[in-house]
């Protein structure tokens, strides 16, 4: 066994078992999660695992570059027999997940633990990945707080207004849906056999071994969100984990459910085939509409006119290709028995500005009025002060029904052609846009550096996808050589230049409350992953590497 190692800022790391390292500091009551035990679970799975992982990840890469040499995306031939069996159907609704009509989602800080679970939705969806920024300090406490949310040890007192939370009673709470990161991400402060493990094995495992049993016991489950697959074959990669964690637990197969965010473009085009390979363990599909806008942009990147968007804010759910994603979405989910979740609700609020509030609450409503009306089971809200207009919503077409499964939609048809057709989306490229993404994405970048995946930006409530589509553009139009509505073409001189010129407006703006050594970070990133000749496939990559 090797030594144990100094980590920063807690206790030293330590090893628990052969072959497995923690770096990272052990700060108070780090080892009840970091047990030698849940260690194990982690290191078998990546053991198992980690090389298909990692062959996956290279078969995205080859995908890349037939899409860079202009291929195309299409239903797969190979299996096509899965898409015309009409005969199999996924397992039945897990206990909690029957009644999906409001869902919130939120990292898993102490106050938004209390809060999403009080706040009257259906579902929490406990995010560990875009809405949270990958400190070592947010993985472990927030798998701290859901577990003490599950033996209700928990409460939070802000320090500043003194306020007290509290959980409600068991009855009235959401249920947990975990997000675990995506298969790209790395949990560095913990090595296997020398290297470091799968952020999605560590946050899924952790969850599983400390949570399961306790969720069985209050008569749910371990249930969990999957983001960012691009195949049929990530999901039977996650299907197998599920299987070794449940047989090691000694808990039957087929507890654990899962929904999985159809966020990519590749992914739109295996729905059935994903379904299929998690047909014993899944809970359904969403509609990540952000991330999917990102994938869009990022496959076809570098394929010209045809394959550029608009600006981020002209873009909507009525343009054709996102009609068709969203339409195929629901066909498919209900043709196979599987729940069918919205996209999300981003606004926050406004306790000051009812007029903001007036024309914000509309168009939400209008949202999610459009997506009951095509069949989704429910829909995402970011804030708790949402959820009534979400409930209100699908209480007006499901009644007392728990969902709308039985509804087929079998006038939908859908083909490769109407998912591409990229082209047919109505909107600009302006100044305007130009400056708000690079706006938006430093000023969310500066507070993800600081620990914060969850921002608030103009009355929005923003996480990592916004940043991704932002950057993605502007790195899109200048490759491209786009001009902007009003003539001037984009290139990386005037971003730069419109760089300075966001920035000294910030800095006025927040006047004392501004941080320069992150707003510097963030500056250094935003042209790293904009400006650099070749794109970087996720933000977050880059990014974590900065943190200790």
């Amino acid at each position: 066994m090797a030594a144990a190692v100094e980590g920063p800022g807690g206790r030293s790391g330590s090893v628990g078992r052969a072959g497995i390292e923690v770096t990272g500091p052990l700060h108070e009551r780090y080892d009840e999660i970091l047990t030698p035990e849940a260690l194990g679970l982690v290191a078998a799975l990546q053991r198992e695992l980690g090389a298909r992982r990692k062959e996956l990840l290279r078969a995205r890469a080859d995908r890349q570059e037939r899409l860079s040499a202009g291929g195309t995306l299409d239903f797969l031939p190979e299996t096509a027999g899965i898409r015309a069996d009409d005969s199999w159907r996924v397992a039945s609704p897990a206990p909690g997940l029957e009644d999906r009509r409001v869902e919130i989602t939120g990292p898993t800080d102490r106050k938004m633990t209390i809060n999403a679970l009080n706040s009257g939705a259906k579902v929490w969806l406990a995010d560990f990945e875009d809405a949270n920024t990958p400190l070592w300090n947010n993985m472990i406490e927030g798998q701290l707080n859901l577990r003490d949310a599950l033996d209700r040890t928990i409460d939070f007192t802000d320090p500043k207004s003194g306020k007290s939370y509290a959980l409600k009673p068991d009855e009235e709470l959401a249920t947990i849906v975990v997000r675990p990161r995506g298969w790209h991400m790395e949990e560095k402060h913990l090595l296997v056999d020398g290297e470091p493990v799968s952020g999605s094995l560590f946050d899924f495992a952790l969850y599983f071994f400390h949570s399961a049993r306790r969720q069985l016991d209050k008569g749910k489950g371990p249930y969990y969100y999957l983001p960012k697959m691009e195949s049929h074959l990530e999901a039977r990669l996650w299907n197998d984990a599920f299987n070794i964690a449940q047989d090691t637990l000694e808990i039957p197969r087929g507890t654990i459910r899962a929904t999985v965010l159809i966020e990519t473009i590749p992914a739109a085009f295996e729905m059935e085939e994903i379904l299929y390979e998690l047909r014993d363990h899944s809970a359904g599909l969403n509609a990540g509409r952000w991330d999917y806008l990102f994938s869009v942009i990022k496959k076809f990147r570098d394929r010209g006119a045809e394959f550029v968007l608009p600006e981020r804010n002209a873009i909507t759910m009525t343009a054709p290709f996102m009609r068709a994603y969203t339409e195929l979405l629901v066909r498919t989910c209900h043709k196979r028995g599987a729940h069918a979740i919205g996209g999300m609700a981003a606004f926050i609020p406004s306790r000051k500005d009812e007029a903001v509030n007036k024309v914000a609450l509309e168009k939400v409503r209008a949202d999610k009025t459009r997506e009951s009306g095509d069949g989704f089971d429910g829909s995402w809200v970011a804030h708790p002060d949402l959820v009534p207009v979400c409930r209100e919503v699908f209480d007006g077409v499901l009644g007392a029904r728990p969902n709308q499964r039985d509804r087929l939609r079998e006038d939908v048809h859908v083909s490769a052609a109407d998912l591409l057709n990229v082209a047919a989306t109505p909107g600009d490229i302006t100044e305007a846009g130009l400056r708000g993404n690079v706006d938006v994405a430093l000023r969310y970048l500066a507070t993800w550096l600081n620990g914060s995946g969850a921002v608030a930006i103009h009355n929005l409530m923003e996480d990592a996808a916004t940043a991704e589509i932002s950057r993605s553009q502007v790195w899109q139009w200048i490759y491209n050589g786009i001009s902007t509505k009003e003539g001037q073409k984009i290139t990386k001189e005037w971003v730069e230049q419109i760089l300075d010129e966001e920035l000294a407006k910030i800095r006025e703006e927040l006047g004392d409350a501004y941080n320069e050594p992150r707003f510097n970070e963030a500056v250094a990133l935003f042209k790293d992953v904009t400006l650099a000749d070749e794109y970087k496939e996720f933000l977050t990559t880059p990014a974590y590497v900065r943190f200790p």
